[in-house]
């Protein structure tokens, strides 16, 4: 249905604009349209409706329904967003490598490095750092006011 509403649209628009243009205006000079040609309206004297008025008067109309209906139809997805529903799937983290065993418990992990003088190259590390532990909170009950 919608694809032959938009070959009706096309369609209609390209005539819409061959009509137009084999029309001729009502007045050939400039001063036409401020009055000169002794006529009470703007764009000329009003006169008889002819086929080609008929034509582009129809031609319009079925220009603007199908716009109208095209939209219409173009607004009845179920999503408001222009994103996909589905999500990325999420890569897991990649998980450091185990020490030997018999290596001791923290050989095979890096440490962070201490933080380098200003303008001096940091030294290039090859091993993931492990994350920090967090610092457990203050334990030690508050003392009371007295």
């Amino acid at each position: 249905m919608i694809y032959v509403l938009i070959v009706l649209h096309i369609t209609v628009s390209l005539a819409l604009i061959v009509i137009v243009l084999l029309q001729s205006g009502k007045g050939a000079e400039m001063g036409a349209s401020f009055g000169s040609g002794g006529s009470q309206s703007v764009f000329g004297a009003g006169g008889s409706n002819t086929f080609m008025n008929k034509l582009t008067t129809s031609a319009a109309i079925i220009f603007m329904l199908t716009s109208l209906t095209l939209a219409y139809m173009g607004g009845k997805s179920g999503s408001s967003s222009i994103m996909p529903s589905k999500s990325p799937a999420v890569k897991p983290a990649a998980m450091p490598a185990k020490p030997a065993q018999g290596a001791p418990m923290g050989a095979g992990t890096a440490q962070p490095a201490a933080p380098s003088p200003q303008g001096a190259a940091a030294p290039a590390s090859t091993a993931v750092p492990t994350p920090a532990m967090p610092v457990p909170a203050n334990t030690s009950a508050p003392a009371q006011k007295k």
